[in-house]
C-alpha cells in the first residue's frame, strides 16, 4: 500500500497553503512533516485525510485516485494535538469503540484491546474514565483508539505539543516501537527538529507550503539539499555568515580567511556558510579554525549545556556549549568555527559544499575510475 501526492496544491482565497507538493509514502513507514507554524503541515494532513480537497494535483492510494473521496469513505485515523476521548466511556471502551462500530465479536474485542493496551502501557487503566488519567495516559488512549481502527493511514498533528516535558519524552521513545508494530503508513507533524531526529523514519521539510526535501531523517539533517532545508532542520536557528571563495582560501571579510580545504573545488564567488549551534565553539579549536570576535547578548543555561547568543559584527549567532558558562551580556569573547564542518550554499540557496557535496564528488571520482 502506498500514498502518493502528485503535485498537490491548496489555496484558500488568494493565500497558497500548499505549493505543488509531491510525495510517495510506503506501507509500514514512519514519515515526519517538519516545519515552522504555517509551513503547511496541517494543510497537507487534511488533504491526505480527505478532509479538504486540493486546489490542484492528485492523491492516490495504491494507485487509485482518491482526490475527491471524502474522509468518511477512507480508511484513515487521526490523532490531534488536543487529545480527544469519549468522557463517558472507560479507557477500555474508548479503545474498543472503532471495533464496536465495525461489529467485531466480543472475544476479539477483548484480545485486540488487550494487545493495544499492552503496547501503549495502558493495562492498569482500562477501567478508569478519561478524566481520571494524566495527560500522557489520555493521549496514549487516543493513539490506541486510532490503532484499533486498523487504518491504512494514521495522521498525527503535533500530538505531544500540549504535554509536559517528561510525558513528551516518554511518548517520543514509545512511538517508533508502536509505529513499527502496526504496519500502517504513519505521518507525524511537528515543529521540533529534535523530535524528528528522535522519531527517525523519513522526514519531509516544509517551508511556506513547499516541500524542500524528503528522505531518511538522519540524511536530511546531515545533508540538507539547500539553505532553506538546513534552516528548517535547525533549532536554535542556523547560523549563517557571508563568505567569498577565492582560490585556495575562504574569505570571511572582517573575520579573516581560512583554508578552502574540502571546498577547494568550489568555483570562486560569493556564498553563505551555514553552521549549527554545536559547531560554533567557545573553546579554541585546532588548525584551520576561524576566530570570530563576538559580544555576548544573552546566555541560557539548560542544565548540562548553555546556549550563548552572540553578536559577531553584523551577524547574530548562537553557540551551544557543554557545561554551565557564566557569561554576562555585553561581555567580549572569541568564538571558534571550523569551516570544514559547515555547509556552503550558493547565491541560489543550493548546497555548494558540505557532507552531501563531498560524498557526491567522491562517488563521481569512483565512477570515473571504474570507467
Amino acid at each position: 500500500m502506498s500514498l502518493v501526492l502528485d503535485a498537490v496544491s491548496k489555496s484558500v482565497a488568494t493565500v497558497k497553503h500548499l505549493d505543488a507538493v509531491s510525495l510517495t509514502l510506503k506501507r509500514g513507514s514512519l514519515n515526519v512533516l517538519l516545519g515552522a507554524t504555517l509551513a503547511g503541515k496541517t494543510s497537507l494532513l487534511r488533504v491526505m485525510a480527505g478532509l479538504d480537497p486540493p486546489s490542484a494535483g492528485r492523491v492516490l492510494m495504491d494507485g487509485v485516485d482518491v482526490t475527491g473521496v471524502p474522509v468518511r469513505r477512507r480508511n484513515v485515523a487521526m490523532v490531534y494535538q488536543q487529545f480527544i476521548n469519549y468522557p463517558t466511556l472507560s479507557v477500555f471502551e474508548n479503545i474498543a469503540s472503532p471495533l464496536r462500530v465495525q461489529g467485531v465479536a466480543g472475544a476479539e474485542v477483548e484480545a485486540r484491546v488487550g494487545t493495544a493496551a499492552k503496547l501503549l502501557r495502558l493495562e492498569p487503566y482500562l477501567k478508569r474514565m478519561p478524566l481520571e488519567l494524566s495527560g500522557g495516559q489520555q493521549q496514549r488512549t487516543a493513539i490506541a483508539r486510532a490503532l484499533m481502527k486498523g487504518a491504512d493511514l494514521v495522521l498525527m498533528d503535533e500530538p505531544l505539543a500540549n504535554l509536559d516535558y517528561k510525558l513528551r519524552e516518554e511518548l517520543r521513545e514509545e512511538l517508533p516501537r508502536i509505529f513499527e508494530a502496526s504496519g500502517a503508513i504513519f505521518v507525524y507533524a511537528t515543529t521540533e527538529p529534535a523530535e524528528a531526529l528522535m522519531l527517525g523514519g523519513s522526514t519531509a521539510t516544509l517551508h511556506q507550503g513547499r516541500l524542500t526535501q524528503f528522505g531518511p531523517t538522519g540524511e536530511v539533517y546531515r545533508q540538507p539539499r539547500d539553505l532553506t532545508s538546513a534552516e528548517v532542520f535547525s533549532d536554535p536557528p542556523l547560523n549563517v555568515i557571508d563568505v567569498a571563495k577565492r582560490g585556495p582560501v575562504l574569505d570571511f571579510g572582517p573575520f579573516g580567511a581560512a583554508p578552502a580545504g574540502r571546498f577547494a573545488g568550489v568555483a570562486d564567488g560569493a556564498y553563505a556558510m551555514g553552521f549549527r549551534a554545536h559547531q560554533l565553539s567557545l573553546d579554541r579549536l585546532g588548525e584551520g579554525a576561524l576566530a570570530l570576535p563576538s559580544t555576548v547578548r544573552v546566555s541560557e543555561i539548560t542544565g548540562s549545556e548553555s546556549f550563548v547568543h552572540l553578536a559577531a559584527g553584523a551577524h547574530l549567532l548562537v553557540a551551544l556549549a557543554q557545561g554551565v558558562r557564566n557569561l554576562e551580556p555585553g561581555q567580549a569573547i572569541t568564538t571558534w568555527l571550523d569551516p570544514q564542518q559547515a555547509f556552503l550554499f550558493g547565491q541560489d540557496g543550493r548546497l555548494a559544499g558540505g557532507p552531501a557535496a563531498a560524498a557526491a564528488a567522491a562517488a563521481a571520482r569512483v565512477g570515473e575510475g571504474a570507467s
